[in-house]
Formats: structure tokens, sequence, C-alpha cells
């Protein structure tokens, strides 16, 4: 699965780079949010508080938020000072370095008879948590590109009203479950949100009101099992069409500015920068596990995905498009292609405990 989804962003990029689809970019951004709205619900859904018991969650969130904001201030601080980048698009690119990927992770965990870990337990609320992270991170930074307009205030407003209903609300609404349900639902939230967009300027994206939808749908570990056995085939081509078409939706790239082994370099130095602040985590929980489980918690929360590429397509749709936001996107390829590689890690760190 991880191989597929390299190789549609890689072709995506291809692709993008050689056709000229101008005219139906407007039709692929759609479907492009539909899968994005598709899997922040499935994200939404993952997502599960006991209220009973907030402040077991304390140090989670904060270890999490230092795992999801350490990367990004890494590679803030690297295009600023390396590329003399300007902030904006050095922020975004940076952010997208943050979430780790609860789809791919769990799938290849699971596969790996690790759902029974204490690992397997604390990286899914840790990766949901850190998805949350960045989403809210996302707010603030879409006023502050956008200027503080009424719009963005707005838009603000609504962010704080989602995240608010999601804690308040989960599991409230009974609505049909299953993949084919979730493609209807993310259709249309994506109208709701385009029809926004056009008729009041309101620079709403997918991500936030579709985590909320699934936090607020009720949903049952029979349901959750039966939709991993039947529906992972249409999971797994809505998630592949969005991996293609992010890479797609990458502006071309002059190649003239673009040397093999300097850019190479920078990949992999910003690839080893993101993944030693998720490396964060192993001073974390001292007193519950040893460090063999703490590293392989976090080499866990290594692989990138979804979210990350969600990140870089805003930017990309903001207009920021140039060496930077190149880097980043080869960065979340080689991330991603290396992901078997750190479940192999995390498997061999636990059977030698």
């Amino acid at each position: 699965m991880v191989v597929i989804f390299s190789l549609l962003l890689i072709s995506g990029i291809i692709a993008g780079q050689s056709l000229d689809l101008s005219s139906a970019r407007e039709g692929l951004g759609i479907i492009t949010s539909v899968c994005l709205a598709y899997i922040m619900i499935e994200v939404g859904l993952e997502f599960s508080v006991e209220k009973r018991k907030l402040s077991a969650y304390g140090f989670d969130t904060v270890a999490a938020t230092i795992a999801a904001v350490l990367p990004a201030f890494l590679w803030f601080i690297y295009f600023l000072v390396v590329f003399q980048s300007a902030w904006q698009p050095a922020l975004l690119s940076g952010l997208s370095s943050a979430p780790t990927s609860a789809g791919v992770l769990f799938a290849m965990m699971m596969t790996a008879g690790l759902s029974a870990t204490w690992v397997f337990k604390k990286a899914r609320t840790l990766a949901v948590l850190d998805d949350l992270v960045v989403i809210l991170l996302l707010a603030p930074l879409q006023m502050i590109i956008h200027g503080f307009e009424w719009g963005s205030i707005i838009v603000v407003g609504l962010t704080c009203l989602f995240i608010f209903a999601s804690f308040r609300w989960q599991n409230v609404l009974n609505w049909p479950m299953g993949e084919r349900w979730l493609l209807v639902y993310a259709i249309l939230l994506t109208g709701v949100v385009f029809l926004l967009k056009h008729t009041f300027h309101l620079h709403l994206e997918v991500l936030i009101p579709a985590f909320m939808l699934g936090c607020l749908v009720r949903h049952s570990s029979q349901q959750q099992a039966v939709k991993a056995v039947r529906g992972v085939s249409l999971d797994r081509v809505i998630k592949g069409v969005f991996m293609f078409l992010v890479g797609f939706s990458f502006p071309k790239m002059t190649t003239g500015v673009i040397a093999f082994w300097p850019t190479l370099g920078h990949v992999v130095m910003l690839t080893v920068l993101s993944n030693l602040g998720k490396s964060f985590l192993l001073f974390c929980y001292r007193k519950e596990v040893s460090w063999r489980e703490r590293l392989a918690l976090s080499v866990a929360m290594f692989p990138r995905g979804e979210v990350g590429a969600a990140v870089l397509l805003i930017g990309l749709g903001y207009g920021f498009s140039g060496y930077v936001t190149t880097l980043a996107m080869l960065s979340l390829v080689l991330n991603l292609v290396l992901t078997g590689i750190f479940v192999w890690f995390v498997i061999k760190l636990l059977r030698l405990k």
C-alpha cells in the first residue's frame, strides 16, 4: 500500500509536469477536496475522547503537540537560514512535516500483528492528536496569510466552533456508516465548502469541517471491522486518487534551476530533521515503558502521508510553489518510501524486547 501511494504521488508529479490540463484544474481541485474530506472524516472517526478521563489525555496532548511542532520548527528554520525563504511558504511547508499518517501507520502495524502492544495504542492516540494540532495551527495561519479581513475572522470563528463541536458532541449522529456513505458525506461537505468559498469568499478548507463530521458520527468497533474488511478497495482507491492528484497539482518546475545532487542532499536533510523532531517522544513515558518501546513509538510516528500532502496542497492554493515547496514535496515522497523500513524497525525493536 505504501509503495503504491508513493508511486502514485511520483506519477502525479510526472504527469503534472508533462501535461497541460489548466482548463480542468478546477474540476480536479474539487475531486481532490472530496478525497481529502473523506480522509479527514476517517481521522475524525479515529478520534475518541473519554470525557470523564480528560486529565489522562493531558500529557499525551503535550507530547503530541511538541512532536508535531518540532519538525515544523526545524523545517521553518532550515528554509529561512539556507534559502532565505519568505516566512509564509517556509511556515506552511514546514507544517506539512508535522502530521503522522494515521491511516498508513495503523494499517501496517495491524498487519504486522502489533495491535495489542502499548506502542500501537499510544501511537494511535498521538497520531490523531498531532493531526488535530496541525488543523488547529492552520486556522490562525490562514488568517495571517489572508490578513485581518472580515472573511478571515469568520473562518477562525467557524474553526473554533467546529473544534468545540468535535469535543462536545462526539458520536451524536446516528448516520449510516461504511466507505460509500463516507464518500457521500465527503461530496456533500465539499459542495457546501465550495459554495461558501465562491458565494461569500470565505477561504474555508474541508479539513476542519470534515474532521468535525467524523467526530460527530456514531460508530462502533463492529462497524469499523466491517468497514476494514469490505471496503478496503474503495478506501484505497480514494486515497490513491488523492495522492496522485496532490502530485498532479504540483506546479511545473524549471529543471534548469533544480540541480539533482544538491536537491537530493536537501531532501535527505529535511527528512532527517523531520524524523529527528518526532524522536522527542523517546524522552517521554519513561516511567511507563522501556527505552526500546519509547524508541519504537518514536519511529512509529515517522510515517507521513495524506494530511501532510493536504497542507502542501493548501500552500499551492496560496501560490507558494517555489523551490522550498518542491523540497517539502520530495521529502514527503521519500518518507512514504521509507515507511515500510520504519515499521520493520518497530517490529524488530518490540520482538527483541
